[in-house]
């Protein structure tokens, strides 16, 4: 997570979950996408404003679960952002929980929303932890710790995070590949859990070459939401690289498709 204030266009303020807007607005004028962070950090509100300068940003992080809930029914998709490790009893693995740093009251808000996401039927991305928990919440498992459990000549985490790059391979027909336009790519992580076992109905799109699984999607997304997670950083990358602003500007596609036809 990057530090620093927090640059945002001088008529939007986001401070955990709220939103102020300054001005007025025209009677009859096209509300901008609302799209919901589980965490923010400058980065993802960057990488959605990179796609779409005008979306409001909701930042759930630290909200009670009731309120969380609420907001998301007024957002037009949400993106699970990186973070701490997900507690591993919820995958089967209590006894591992010494080899964690996890975040209880965050996994309790994270699930709830995942949960409400399924129910409103709204797009949803996922992010490094993100991709983690949700397929955690849909039933699959981790790996608790790849150099102990998964060793390979990949280094998926570094002290100096920025400088912590590696090949990842996408699957022949994923909707991974359709969006991206690529088959391999470049990408910038920071973890060291990863998926065991894909969640039922999920299915791995992307592997990095010590057979790390890089990104998931539905098996079969016909007639399902927009739904794609991810085990790099693209909010981190550059705007060029394949395996980031096209991923964004997909999700930001499914979410004004989500708003005109949900909810208009």
């Amino acid at each position: 997570m990057t530090s620093g204030k927090l640059r945002l266009p001088a008529f939007l303020l986001v401070l955990s979950g709220l939103l102020v807007s300054s001005g007025c607005k025209n009677s009859g004028e096209v509300k901008p996408l609302r799209i919901a962070l589980s965490s923010g950090s400058e980065n993802y509100v960057n990488w959605v404003h990179r796609g779409d300068s005008t979306a409001e940003i909701i930042d759930m992080k630290g909200m009670q679960i009731d309120s969380a809930l609420k907001l998301l029914s007024g957002c037009d998709a949400i993106i699970f952002t990186g973070g701490e490790d997900v507690v591993p009893a919820y995958y089967g693995k209590a006894s591992d929980s010494s080899r964690c740093e996890s975040n209880p009251g965050r996994d309790s808000l994270e699930m709830a929303l995942i949960k409400e996401a399924g129910n409103l039927k709204i797009p949803v991305f996922g992010v490094c932890r993100g991709q983690q928990i949700l397929n955690v919440a849909l039933g699959g498992t981790l790996i608790v710790d790849i150099p102990a459990d998964h060793p390979g000549n990949v280094v998926h985490r570094m002290d100096d995070y920025l400088r912590c790059f590696h090949a990842v391979n996408v699957v022949n027909g994923s909707q991974l590949q359709n969006i991206a336009k690529a088959d391999t790519g470049w990408v910038t992580s920071n973890h060291h859990q990863a998926i065991e076992k894909p969640a039922p109905g999920l299915r791995i799109s992307a592997w990095s070459n010590d057979s790390i699984a890089e990104a998931i999607e539905w098996a079969n997304p016909a007639d399902k939401p927009f739904f794609m997670a991810v085990q790099w950083h693209p909010e981190r990358m550059e705007a060029n690289n394949p395996l980031s602003m096209p991923l964004m500007k997909a999700f930001l596609k499914a979410a004004s498709e989500y708003k005109n036809l949900v909810k208009n």
